[in-house]
């Protein structure tokens, strides 16, 4: 049970729609880092908001002096900063940005990786990042990109697969469908294909069964098809948790 706070927390924040944020209170404990970056760290990462990304990155670079304890998380958040940028640099044709970002980013992610306790969401953090953008890096680094999210999704899988039912909703497809398509996109096809099925049970009726079940019926969709970020959140869930803890 070691993982599960800081895995509720961030697997839902690595797969969260972006939404307008509004006056981001840093000093306000209260609030994650998780909470108070992924808005606008999201908004870059899923429409290329190159503005609201860079209010993201002064925040975090701010939070890493205002909360040092967080260094772990914080670092795992940068990373996925880099690696957008790496994936934008390939895509537009730009190769030794992308060596520099994609470097950048991997190193990042394993100085969090040293420094995480286990409970502060940087695994999740991890595996989302790569099922977010692995498909999009250039071929000759997809399968290790995949195997890091294989990696991490296996060890919430180990940590939490024993009580998945009862998790939320979206952490549940999240892991689910996690481990079902980085299973699949390292060659794991059986373990995937059980994955799948267990999808189709434990998620019926929901965005996640559907795709699953595209999965099972049509194996040519598999490749071109993403099995996580099916249930993000609504719009602003900063406001709303700036509004509650204000109550």
């Amino acid at each position: 049970m070691r993982i599960v706070k800081g895995a509720l927390l961030a697997i839902a924040v690595v797969t969260t729609a972006a939404a307008q944020a509004p006056e981001i209170p840093l000093t306000d404990t209260r609030l994650t880092v998780h909470t108070l970056l992924r808005e606008d760290i999201f908004a870059g990462f899923m429409d290329n908001d190159t503005e609201r990304m860079a209010r993201g990155e002064q925040n975090l670079e701010q939070l890493l002096q205002l909360r040092p304890e967080q260094r772990a998380p914080l670092l795992a958040w940068k990373a996925g900063i880099a690696m957008q940028r790496a994936v934008r640099a390939h895509e537009t044709g730009k190769p030794e940005d992308f060596t520099r970002y994609f470097k950048d980013a991997r190193d990042t992610f394993a100085s969090a990786r040293q420094l995480a306790s286990g409970n502060d969401g940087v695994v999740p953090i991890i595996g989302g990042t790569y099922a977010v953008f692995a498909d999009r890096l250039p071929k000759e680094h997809r399968v290790d990109a995949w195997t890091e999210a294989y990696g991490a999704y296996s060890m919430l899988w180990k940590s939490q697969g024993a009580n998945i039912e009862q998790m939320p909703l979206h952490f549940k497809g999240e892991v689910l469908g996690g481990m079902a398509q980085a299973a699949q996109r390292t060659g794991r096809t059986e373990e995937s294909a059980q994955f799948v099925d267990r999808m189709l049970t434990s998620l019926a009726g929901t965005p996640y069964e559907k795709v699953a079940r595209r999965w099972k019926d049509d194996p040519s969709s598999v490749a071109t098809t993403n099995l996580t970020c099916k249930n993000c959140h609504s719009a602003g869930r900063l406001s709303a948790r700036i509004t509650a803890v204000n109550k």
